[in-house]
């Protein structure tokens, strides 16, 4: 058996694994890179891939960086099944769409300046004909049972507890007489947080691959977070100032309003407008809703997803471009939460361009933000950054809400592992920067005497 990595080999975009057993060749996520100048040429099918000869693929969960270059794979020839967790599928169907309007609007934009300088015209990497094409391959897979998809494979779905819908996978692959078991961690979610349950635990496997986004340090916790997030929110509506969310579409936004609700709830603050300004996060929000057993238990009740939504009753869906232009001249406070959850694309780089040179302006950035984009900017002090060709000067407050990320710190990787760990299998650490892994695989060898294995683009694991 080989696993070689096509992506997320020292990065934490660009998910993909090829397994190739002396059966059958399974595809384990294909994501999107994001965030570095040379994506477009990386967002394509690896020459080495063979959609064709593909017998099945199966994703963890629905983010792009694992599913966004899906729609690849039906044009150069793949005509088997995409397996993944009922709500994987139903966000992964919208969140491709998406994608394939954005990059169909980025290749007009830059069309036009092609053909005034007389360069031949570009073509979107696939277009939303593609993604329902897509869409005809998927096929749910229940948690918890094992699911016979290719020759010789069979995959359990195990709650990952980071976004709606997301698993850890547990491969068994049987030849002749002899089974070996690998699991795909996929992204690890928190124990504790709001509208999810926590991840599952998983044991006996011979190989592991496993996510190290946050392998060097732990998340403030719970409890601590939700008083700073409350203190931001608080100085911003005592300065009457507009507080920005880039926020992805699931998973984060859904957070995002479970504790303004919070907040309201228990009279931190006065209820004032939020405006959810993505059509995108609408529609996941409302794929949310049509999901109750994945909830916590904290609203597996009726009840208490009923007084949730009392509690957002100043909630405002924008849908429309000019609903979300007319936000440029409303007063604060209000919150504004609108994609993309990197500032690297949609509607929130409007409003940072509006606001970000205003002293009463305040950003939370709520998750991980890749190397290159301008989130990443913003946390790391760049001051003017550049938005649509201008510079903008930061004046408003930028606060990075860590405790609210999707991804589990490193002792909730460790907890996650130790069950597993304790057979001693190999352990393959990948989606993670240097930064993130090199620590994370320290501490495991420490604590294990397991060495991690750490490899980069291309490269293929033999078992």
């Amino acid at each position: 058996m080989r696993i070689t990595l096509f992506g997320a080999a020292g990065e934490v975009t660009g998910s993909a694994y090829l397994v190739t057993t002396p059966r059958a060749r399974v595809l384990v996520d294909f994501g999107m890179f994001q965030g570095g100048r040379d994506d477009d040429e990386r967002n394509v099918v690896p020459r080495d891939l063979r959609p064709r000869d593909l017998d099945a693929v199966v994703i963890t969960h629905a983010h792009i960086d694992h599913t966004g270059r899906l729609p690849l794979l039906p044009k150069s020839g793949y005509r088997g099944p995409i397996y993944g967790t009922p709500a994987s599928l139903e966000t992964a169907e919208l969140l491709l769409h998406d994608t394939a309007r954005l990059q169909a609007g980025d290749v007009l934009r830059a069309n036009r300046r092609r053909e005034r300088a007389g360069l031949h015209l570009l073509e979107p990497p696939y277009t939303e004909q593609d993604v329902a094409e897509t869409i005809k391959h998927f096929k749910a897979l229940p948690y918890d049972e094992p699911m016979p998809i290719a020759p010789g494979v069979a995959v359990q779905m195990v709650e990952a507890g980071h976004v709606l819908g997301s698993a850890s996978i547990k491969m068994i692959i049987a030849d002749d007489d002899r089974e070996k078991s690998v699991v795909f961690s996929g992204d690890i979610g928190p124990v504790g947080a709001p509208i999810l349950r926590d991840p599952g635990q998983i044991t006996g496997a011979d190989l592991v691959f496993m996510e190290s986004t946050y392998g060097d340090r732990d998340h403030r916790p719970i409890a601590a977070t939700e008083t700073e997030f409350a203190a931001v929110i608080k100085a911003a509506v005592a300065r009457r100032g507009k507080i920005l969310v880039p926020s992805f579409a699931v998973g984060r936004t859904q957070a995002i309003l479970y504790y303004l609700a919070e907040l309201f709830r228990e009279g931190v603050v006065r209820p004032f407008p939020i405006y959810l300004d993505s059509p995108l996060a609408i529609k996941a929000t409302a794929i949310y809703r049509h999901h109750p057993e994945l909830a916590d238990e904290e609203l597996d009740e009726e009840h208490e997803r009923r007084r949730l939504r009392q509690d957002l009753a100043t909630l405002v869906l924008c849908e429309t471009s000019d609903e979300s232009r007319a936000l440029n001249d409303i007063r604060g406070p209000c919150v504004i939460i609108a994609g993309s959850g990197m500032c690297n694309g949609g509607r929130i780089l409007h409003h940072l361009r509006h606001n970000l040179w205003k002293r009463e302006t305040a950003v939370l950035i709520v998750g991980y933000q890749g190397a290159g984009t301008l989130g990443r900017a913003l946390v790391d002090g760049v001051n003017p950054v550049t938005i649509f060709g201008d510079p903008i000067s930061v004046r408003a407050s930028i606060h990075t809400i860590n405790g609210l990320s999707a991804h589990a710190g490193q002792s909730g990787l460790m907890s996650w592992l130790a069950p597993l760990a304790a057979t001693g299998p190999r352990i393959v650490l990948t989606h993670g920067e240097e930064r993130g892994r090199a620590p994370l695989a320290r501490l495991i060898e420490e604590r294990h005497s397991i060495k991690c294995e750490l490899p980069t683009y291309g490269e293929t694991i033999a078992v």
